[in-house]
């Protein structure tokens, strides 16, 4: 009985210290990472750690415990199977690291399952497509050389005409 006790306290240690790392974070990328070498899932780690995220191999029922306590929804169907999650915090993260997953997917053999990303849920597809999308902060240097463009052409010809009118005299 008493290895019963110890056995069941494990488990509810371990499931309070997944929701504690897991609720620090509002992304979840679920992934299949079987074939993976220990040197794939570093690299993979190292190059989440950039955006201030993180990859963990989990066990299936402790997360769906952990995400239904987090007010989750919908990832019921991807937690089958070996699963690593990649947990990612704000807009620009989660589209960094899904770029990064998706271009690891081109040389290991990691299998994306799905994700809930600011508050959606993505198939693969729809993760791949996200992927492909400029971050915010891309968009807003877009954004502002589209703005700047038309200033700085009006400075050149402003500048050209004083020149212009200085040689005339």
């Amino acid at each position: 009985m008493a290895y019963e006790t110890r056995k069941a306290q494990y488990k509810v240690d371990a499931v309070k210290e997944m929701k504690g790392e897991f609720s620090e974070y509002d992304g979840f990328i679920f992934t299949d990472y079987r074939g993976m070498t220990v040197e794939q899932i570093t690299n993979l780690r190292s190059e989440l750690r950039k955006n201030e995220s993180a990859y963990r191999v989990v066990k299936n029922r402790f997360a769906k415990i952990v995400l239904a306590d987090l007010n989750q929804e919908g990832y019921e169907d991807k937690l089958v199977g070996p699963t690593a999650v990649a947990l990612t915090k704000g807009e620009d993260a989660s589209n960094a690291v899904s770029k990064a997953i998706v271009a690891f997917m081109k040389d290991a053999p990691i299998d994306v399952k799905g994700a809930i990303l600011n508050g959606q849920l993505y198939d693969k597809d729809a993760l791949i497509a996200y992927s492909k999308l400029p971050t915010r902060l891309e968009l807003i240097a877009s954004l502002m050389g589209t703005m700047n463009a038309p200033m700085n052409k009006l400075a050149r010809t402003l500048q050209a005409m004083v020149d212009a009118q200085t040689e005339a005299e």
